[in-house]
């Protein structure tokens, strides 16, 4: 997959992901306009959404309704570094949902690409090429 990412203007940012545009910017106090959200802050949605497709496979399997379950997600920081320590994920569920599967769907989210690729990293490799 390659994804290519231009500046349109002040902190903002806009990622070509095959036929998506996907925009950030900076909160205001980091000096952009605050008119999208952060890289970071798309990064850790996308473990709480990887999570949530998840259960949605598990529920849609079995036949059980998805549409009154979500997922909160959230996270600590250290106060000195403010880098993420801790993310808990909670997948709220209604009350008439079946408790024979609850271990099952928690075994199943657990298997999150997002979350599994945070818990074993790839190399990551920066260069530089000379448009032309």
């Amino acid at each position: 997959m390659e994804i290519t990412v231009t500046f349109p203007g002040n902190k903002k940012t806009s990622a070509r992901v095959g036929e998506f545009e996907v925009i950030t910017d900076q909160p205001v106090v980091a000096g952009g306009d605050g008119s999208a959200p952060a890289p970071f802050t798309l990064f850790l949605a996308s473990v709480a959404s990887c999570a949530g497709i998840y259960a949605v496979y598990f529920c849609e399997k079995r036949g059980v309704p998805v549409d009154s379950i979500k997922v909160v997600q959230r996270d600590e920081r250290d106060p000195v570094t403010h880098k993420v320590t801790r993310i808990t994920i909670e997948i709220v569920l209604p009350a008439d949902f079946p408790e024979k599967y609850k271990k099952a769907l928690l075994n199943t989210v657990d298997l999150c690409a997002v979350k599994k690729t945070m818990l074993d990293p790839p190399e990551f490799e920066v260069t530089t090429v000379t448009a032309g």
